[in-house]
């Protein structure tokens, strides 16, 4: 009987110390992972503070770049769980590796910014010399020498260069001879206190003397320092006479068009048209004589009936006007 009741109390004391003994272990085993959680609870938020500014460091250096350069996104490494039994020091680990990870790509970005700072000063020296070659080219054409026609055109008694008909290249080349030097320069320059009127009738003398490349010279000089002269009318349709007369019917079809254009109520403005028409018959141009011939009598009636009525009738038999 006695032993009959000391049995059952017996396995129950030894579960009793069973409980105990399992809780001081897991007591222990929670106190030695403390401390590794510890540690990884305040590094969790940091790695991914940093995570997200390395983001925002590759958007900034590399906008639209491609993953042939560098990773757009730095990816943490996978988590895999951890098994029972694997120590609490596991997430302090990734995140060591995670912030290794970081130190790479930073060292990437940082000698990339590095490569292309190198590169756009090379760009930046490289355009300076294009700049300073610009400059230095700028300067050497503003220092080049004129051409010498216009101070030909002048009336220095020199002739210009560049006869334009075979004849008129047989009396003066391009560097005139003794004779047609000293010939022109018997010609009187007109001195009074009207330089334009002066300029005109020194060219009208030379024209008059068959002096036609000096005389053109002279009276492109004449408009381009007088252009609004009271002459002006007369110098340009003096001037499409000496290309006319020279053997230039097209620079003198421009220059009487020009004239009539310009000046329609200049006072040679009608015989302009008068001699476009002549000009464009050399250039076998005869319907647009005629319409030179008919603008003429319709616009100035008075004059085409007066001082120009017979060179008129003979344009158009020419051009065969009807």
């Amino acid at each position: 009987m006695t032993t009959a009741r000391i049995s059952p109390v017996i396995p129950r004391r030894i579960g009793l110390s069973a409980r105990m003994l399992a809780g001081t272990v897991m007591a222990a085993l929670v106190a030695t992972a403390s401390p590794a959680a510890a540690q990884a609870a305040p590094l969790e938020p940091r790695v991914k503070k940093l995570e997200s500014e390395m983001r925002a460091v590759q958007r900034k250096v590399f906008p639209g770049a491609s993953d042939r350069f560098f990773e757009p996104e730095i990816a943490a490494p996978t988590a895999t769980p951890t098994p029972s039994g694997v120590s609490a020091s596991a997430p302090l680990t990734d995140l060591l590796q995670r912030v290794d990870t970081l130190e790479t790509q930073i060292t990437r970005l940082t000698a990339q910014t590095e490569e292309n700072g190198f590169k756009i000063g090379q760009l930046e020296k490289r355009l300076l010399q294009l700049e300073e070659q610009a400059k230095a080219a700028a300067a050497a054409a503003s220092a080049a020498p004129a051409p010498t026609a216009a101070p030909v055109a002048a009336g220095a008694g020199a002739a210009t260069p560049r006869p334009a008909t075979p004849a008129a290249a047989s009396a003066a080349a391009a560097a005139p001879s003794a004779e047609r030097v000293a010939a022109v320069a018997k010609i009187e320059k007109p001195q009074s206190a009207d330089a334009g009127e002066d300029a005109y009738l020194y060219g009208y003398r030379l024209w008059e003397a068959k002096f036609f490349p000096e005389a053109q010279a002279q009276l492109r000089f004449a408009l381009e320092k007088h252009p609004k002269h009271k002459r002006s009318s007369y110098t340009r349709n003096l001037l499409g006479r000496a290309y006319l007369d020279d053997g230039k019917p097209s620079a003198a079809a421009k220059m009487f068009a020009e004239n009539y254009e310009k000046e329609p109520k200049g006072d040679r403005a009608p015989e302009s048209l008068y001699f476009l028409g002549e000009s464009l018959i050399k250039l076998n141009e005869k319907p647009k004589a005629c319409v030179a011939f008919t603008e003429l009598a319709e616009v100035y009636p008075e004059v085409a009936a007066g001082r120009l009525s017979d060179r008129l009738a003979a344009g158009r038999r020419n051009a065969g006007c009807k």
